[in-house]
């Protein structure tokens, strides 16, 4: 009979638990990079000011909440696309930055700082806050709310 050493078991069950880890990490990274992707189609169709590409990801009957100068302002998903949508020469872009994304089960937040640009120049700065749903396998957004100021600090 052989006797394996405590050193060869531990190491056994160490490259067990890290496998574990990756293969568990690699999952909750593949689902954040899904939610996010959501976040970023919705950017990509407001960069295009094209009201379908805004819609894509987001639920159906949403809506969101900016706040702006203290006060709230609301309006339908609906609503937003279409003001987005509005034929305009100014180049917009909304930028996020360290994202925190948080997943349970069917629901997740993405909470991010950010810059919304006009011509290339930062028009107002604040914090995003998404709240997501999967349904059929896909990540939609299902409410934002932000907060929106001019006091932005410089880039």
């Amino acid at each position: 009979m052989k006797i394996v050493s405590t050193s060869c078991v531990a190491l056994f069950l160490a490259s067990g638990m890290v496998t574990g880890f990756l293969v568990s990490s690699h999952a909750a990274t593949a689902e954040k990079q899904a939610v996010m992707g959501a976040v970023m189609e919705m950017f990509d169709g407001m960069s295009k000011r094209d009201a379908e590409l805004i819609k894509k990801p987001l639920l159906t009957g949403g809506s969101m909440v900016l706040m702006r100068e203290g006060k709230p302002v609301q309006m339908t998903f609906q609503d937003f696309a279409e003001r987005v949508a509005k034929p305009g020469t100014t180049r917009i872009e909304e930028r996020i930055h360290d994202p925190l994304v948080r997943i349970d089960h069917d629901l997740a937040v993405v909470w991010a700082p950010f810059e919304f640009l006009e011509d290339g120049k930062v028009d107002h700065c604040g914090t995003d806050l998404f709240n997501l749903i999967r349904t059929d396998g896909k990540w939609l957004i299902a409410s934002i709310a932000d907060t929106g100021r001019k006091d932005c600090p410089a880039s």
